[in-house]
């Protein structure tokens, strides 16, 4: 697998009332296999100019195989450019795995990243450098929190924002939640006291998007 370029589409281009400044904020994104879901919100979020770094918080990483009964699973850490190559070694893997669009989610991974990071096993000054950290299931978010919990509190003892974006694991939910993990990433960018203004502001931003569509937003300050 030769010439990977980073992915162009979607742009992630900033709504035009966003503040054209650095990211002041750091954020992380968190699904299951940091292969789909906190993946396309890394992409739409580093692409428009974002600090990010994204997560699974799997035991491993589970993609879709011939059968439900057969996932491909792989190790946390091993290359993206490796997961494709091996979900490509005759011609019917390739026709099924481009089928179910798992190669496309190798191939992107690999030109973001080097491999997929699973969040419990980051050191703590890495994840003590996120601001906002948005987990896209609720049991992920849950993880994430009790993590952050039991890890071993810091001087600094710094305020992390962790919120969920229930979303379906599938390319399109994670399209469409993309967008929204996107514009409310904008939304707290633009705070002046992230820490007083994320409640109310994650509260109100839950309401504009129940008015077109069903969405699950959590919000829980953890401190590390």
């Amino acid at each position: 697998m030769v010439g990977l370029h980073r992915p162009s589409t979607p742009p992630g281009m900033p709504p035009p009332s966003a503040r054209r400044r650095p990211s002041k904020l750091c954020f992380g994104t968190v699904c299951s296999s940091n292969i789909n879901r906190s993946m396309e919100a890394h992409v739409r979020l580093q692409n428009a100019g974002m600090r990010v770094e994204s997560y699974g918080t799997g035991t491993q990483v589970r993609l879709p195989g011939k059968s439900a009964m057969e996932p491909r699973i792989f190790k946390f850490g091993t290359p993206y450019a490796d997961m494709y190559n091996s979900l490509s070694e005759t011609p019917e893997d390739v026709a099924f795995f481009m089928h179910n669009g798992v190669l496309q989610l190798c191939k992107r991974g690999a030109a973001v990243k080097v491999a997929p990071k699973r969040w419990q096993d980051t050191p703590t000054p890495e994840v003590q450098k996120h601001d906002v950290v948005i987990a896209f299931e609720e049991r992920i978010y849950d993880a994430v929190i009790e993590d952050l919990q039991t890890r071993e509190p810091t001087e600094e003892f710094k305020a992390i924002h962790v919120i969920c974006l229930d979303t379906k694991d599938n390319p399109h939910e994670a399209q469409l939640q993309g967008t929204v993990a996107l514009e409310l990433c904008w939304l707290l960018e633009q705070t002046e006291d992230l820490d007083l203004e994320a409640p109310e502001l994650v509260e109100q931003f839950q309401e504009q998007q129940m008015t077109h569509t069903q969405i699950k937003v959590l919000h829980q300050i953890c401190y590390l």
